[in-house]
């Protein structure tokens, strides 16, 4: 079976649910979301809003569209009739898993399903920044229905919860990245693997991360010149390609230090180097201390 990059990075970040809650708007609004870089998700129910996040332009959602934010950070909804800036409102819970926000005797204009997650994955800075920063999918109902799945699952202390929700919570993800994929420009892994020709060098990198590649190798994947590879695989998926495969390597050999059932000879043979001085400086260089050192950290935790 084919390696699939996305699934093997979601899986990695270990989602889990915090929460999941029904939301209503009404009137005139404004709320911003700062949840110290957790991914929120929210499907719209009904109306629709603007979506402010930073270093892209607004945009406005609707009633059947689904949005997830990876790494959410100083976040704005508000409504299209927005009151001035600088005026925010907090949510006020009505009963249990439902919340208002709004003046409470003003007209209901929008409803939300919305959910924060969590990811235990150490490398979860690492492999979220290989992500959009904001996923936008259109009239994709399976979107909505798993939402209303992890909501129920959340709610409810039944035997096998946590597995069932973090099995739930990567479909989502998955599914969110992969409708996603095309909603805009931002250079992302999940456009990288939308392109027909870049996929294949994405899929060949993830397949086989010890191998020794180079840029023109993995251009001859991807059916194209070095140079033209080089270029469009740095625009689709924002980093150049041997940036990306050492990110990917990275992840990976910290992953392996963590189970301390490899030495680091072996580590470094797993994740692309001929020995374990030249995968040392490299790891230290990367993450900041060195690899034996990062694994008695790993115990430690």
């Amino acid at each position: 079976m084919p390696v699939d990059p996305l699934a093997e990075i979601v899986t990695l970040l270990q989602p889990s649910a915090s929460f999941s809650k029904l939301v209503e708007y009404a009137g005139r609004w404004r709320i911003r979301r700062d949840v110290e870089g957790k991914p929120v998700y929210f499907a719209v129910l009904e109306g629709e809003c603007r979506v402010v996040g930073a270093r892209q332009p607004p945009i406005i959602v609707r009633a059947g569209d689904f949005v997830l934010s990876p790494s959410t950070n100083d976040q704005v909804i508000e409504s299209i009739d927005a009151p001035p800036h600088g005026i925010d409102m907090l949510p006020v819970e009505l009963g249990e898993g439902r919340f208002r926000i709004g003046l409470p005797d003003a007209p209901i204009n929008l409803r939300m399903q919305v959910g924060l997650c969590s990811f235990a994955s150490p490398d979860a800075a690492l492999l979220v920044s290989l992500l959009p920063t904001m996923v936008v999918a259109r009239g994709e109902p399976r979107l909505a229905t798993l939402m209303q799945l992890v909501g129920d699952e959340t709610r409810r202390s039944r035997p096998g919860r946590e597995l069932v929700l973090e099995r739930l919570l990567e479909v989502l993800l998955i599914e969110a990245l992969r409708c996603g994929a095309d909603a805009g420009s931002v250079p992302n892994l999940a456009r990288g693997l939308s392109d027909d020709r870049l996929v294949a060098a994405l899929r060949a990198m993830h397949a086989k991360p010890a191998h020794g590649w180079t840029v023109a190798a993995l251009a001859a994947e991807a059916a194209m010149s070095r140079s033209a590879f080089f270029a469009r695989f740095s625009r689709i998926v924002g980093l150049p390609p041997m940036e990306y495969l050492l990110a990917w390597r990275m992840a990976l050999a910290k992953r392996l230090l963590r189970t301390h059932e490899f030495a680091i000879s072996q580590v470094a043979v797993r994740v692309g180097y001929g020995s374990a001085s030249t995968f040392s400086t490299a790891f230290a260089r990367h993450v900041g201390i060195p690899p034996a050192r990062y694994a008695r950290n790993g115990a430690a935790n």
